[in-house]
């Protein structure tokens, strides 16, 4: 079975999710921070009357926060019923896969990485990581536990 992709990057890493998902991209606009809200989540910004979370996917793959510049754009994703907004560095391509080129991401002891992590595929000469999206989305995320006061 075949299965469309869209690539983008992120530092020099190549990833991709499905083109299904995706609903639009968009030039990167400065956010509106959410008091207590994980560190991932850059904010909030506006799109057409929707608030629409956005989260620093670098952050949210322990890569570190990234500071966004006018070069960097917004992919706007539907996970399940919720839109979410990705920072990603650029858009690159639309690929074709099949399903049986896809490769299980190696077990590399730390499972919060990989659970991101759909499989590997090769785009070119590069590895590209497919995310899992299920996991990507905000209200996914670990909550913090509390403490005692």
């Amino acid at each position: 079975m075949t299965r469309q992709l869209i690539t983008f990057g992120i530092d020099n890493k190549l990833l991709g999710v499905d083109i299904m998902a995706i609903r639009e991209i968009r030039a990167w606009t400065p956010t509106t921070a959410i008091p207590h809200a994980p560190p991932f989540v850059r904010g909030v910004v506006n799109l057409r009357g929707t608030v629409l979370p956005v989260m620093d996917l670098s952050q949210r793959l322990g890569w570190g926060a990234i500071e966004p510049t006018q070069r960097h754009v917004i992919i706007v994703l539907q996970i399940d019923r919720q839109l979410h907004g990705l920072i990603v560095d650029s858009v690159n391509d639309i690929v074709t896969i099949e399903e049986s080129e896809m490769q299980t991401p190696p077990d590399l002891g730390q499972p919060d990485a990989e659970r991101y992590v759909e499989g590997l595929i090769a785009v070119e000469d590069r590895m590209a990581m497919v995310l899992d999206l299920k996991c990507m989305a905000i209200a996914a995320a670990p909550m913090p536990l509390a403490t005692a006061a």
